[in-house]
Formats: structure tokens, C-alpha cells, sequence
């Protein structure tokens, strides 16, 4: 597949599509490793505007930390009309089964909500850009007795991956660029007046570049209420995130992780 240059803010696509693996996984995390069932999972499609607070933190000083040259672009649309620019910007740059997990109703404002809670321990579905993915989290027997994930899962991640990882992180960030001012306002809309998403997003994608890279298989056990934790303490207390790098194997993990640092080098012009 060639690199295409993307016209959409794929920094922000690409960090709730891994951070998502890819942003696509997420939905997984909601039930912190689920129990594996042999059927997907339903979808799940709420048109309501996402409503969920932003996690408590310090906001930033009125300069952002990493402030963008952004340009005026009279063709950009209002931030409540920018759901048909939205999705046919991306409709034909991607394959139509990675952009059919999307939430298409205020996509811009579901997307910076998603990412700004990137760093919490759970993503409530109210905080969700996307729906479930496609299949269903498989464990395997670890030969003593217990469980781990199976590394049939990178299979399933494998298409959003490769789609994140292959994209031009130039071309995404002049994309983003371009629709930076209604990021910014959807970020403050949502409680932070005098915040910066650039600064915001950076941090996230920090934040996810610090993920661990155990050995693999990871052990999992069910938690008692129908779903999987690791056994691990240390990857169990760790962000929904960072835990959605945590399921796929260990060269995707890392091709997410360094086209992560291009992002970031793109964005932030270091």
C-alpha cells in the first residue's frame, strides 16, 4: 500500500486509533479486557453529544507549549456543520471496513473527547469516538494452568494498524493543521477555556510512548464479573491507553509507537 496523503487531522485520528491500536481498539477497553466470546460484539451507536467531563488537571498557561502556525481557511466549516466534511475527507483515503467502526454524528468533538481521556483508567461508552471492533478478544491456555491473551488478536488489529502506520505524518500534520481550529474549540468546550489541545494531544501521545513493552503472551484473569484483567498488577493499573497498545503484539506496539514520534515530531516542530 502507498502512503496517501491524508485531508483530515489524522494526529488525533492516528492517537485514537492506536493510541485506538490503532484509535479503532478502544472499545474494547471500556470492559478492561473483556471475556472473549466466539461472536463480535454488538455495536454500539449513541447519537448523543458526548457529555462525559474531562479529567481533572491543572490547566495550562495561557501561551501553549507547543503552539501551531495556523492559517486562516475561509472553506472550513462550523465546528456543528463539520460532520459531512469530516467524513468525506476520509471517505476513499482509507478501506471502508477501518472507517465503518467510526461515530460519524460530531465526530470532531467525539474524537477530542476520546483523546483527552486517553489517559484514564476507563473510557466511559460516553467518551467513545468509535465503535467496538470488529471480533472478539481470544485467550488462550498458557500450558501451567492459566490464561493469555492469544496472539491471534494481531490479526484482528492488524488492518488499523497497518492503516495508522503507513500513513504520511507530514501530510497529516498539515491536515491537522488545517482543522486545528475546530479542535481547539471542541477542547474547550468541554471545560478547558484557557487549554491548548496541541498541548493536550502531545501529552497524550507521551503518555502512550511510556507504554511498557513486556515479554509476551501477557497473562490474563477473568476478573469475576465476565471479563479479563492482566495478572500483572503493574500493566492492570495502567491507563485505557495504554493498555490498547498492551494487546497488540510487540511489533505492532512498536510501528504504532514510532509513527507516534513522527506525529509528534510534526506537530510540535521538534
Amino acid at each position: 500500500m502507498q502512503k496517501r496523503k491524508a485531508v483530515w487531522p489524522w494526529a488525533v485520528v492516528g492517537v485514537v486509533a492506536v493510541g485506538g491500536a490503532a484509535w479503532w481498539m478502544f472499545r474494547d477497553d471500556v470492559a478492561q479486557l473483556r471475556q472473549a466470546t466466539p461472536t463480535a460484539a454488538p455495536l454500539v451507536d449513541s447519537p448523543a453529544a458526548p457529555a462525559v467531563q474531562p479529567p481533572a488537571r491543572p490547566e495550562p498557561a495561557a501561551e501553549p507549549k507547543y503552539p501551531l502556525d495556523v492559517a486562516a481557511d475561509p472553506a472550513l466549516p462550523a465546528l456543528a456543520d463539520s460532520d459531512a466534511s469530516s467524513w468525506q475527507a476520509l471517505n476513499g483515503l482509507f478501506p471502508a471496513d477501518a472507517l465503518a467502526v467510526l461515530l460519524r454524528e460530531q465526530l470532531i468533538q467525539r474524537m477530542v473527547v476520546h483523546v483527552d481521556n486517553l489517559t484514564q483508567p476507563s473510557l466511559p461508552a460516553a467518551a467513545m469516538a468509535v465503535r467496538p471492533l470488529p471480533g472478539a478478544l481470544q485467550v488462550e491456555q498458557d500450558g501451567a494452568g492459566g490464561e493469555q491473551l492469544a496472539a491471534a488478536n494481531a490479526t484482528r488489529y492488524a488492518p488499523y494498524v497497518d492503516a495508522f502506520t503507513r500513513a504520511d505524518a507530514g501530510a497529516v500534520a498539515a491536515a491537522y493543521k488545517r482543522f486545528y481550529p475546530l479542535l481547539q474549540q471542541a477542547y474547550r468546550d468541554i471545560g478547558h477555556p484557557d487549554g491548548h489541545f496541541n498541548d493536550r494531544l502531545v501529552a497524550v501521545i507521551d503518555h502512550l510512548l511510556q507504554t511498557p513493552e513486556p515479554a509476551r503472551p501477557l497473562a490474563v484473569e477473568p476478573d469475576g464479573k465476565g471479563r479479563y484483567r492482566f495478572v500483572d498488577p503493574a500493566l492492570q493499573s495502567l491507563s485505557v491507553g495504554q493498555k490498547a497498545l498492551l494487546r497488540m503484539d510487540a511489533a505492532q506496539q512498536q510501528a504504532v509507537k514510532q509513527q507516534l514520534r513522527a506525529l509528534r515530531a510534526a506537530i510540535t516542530q521538534r
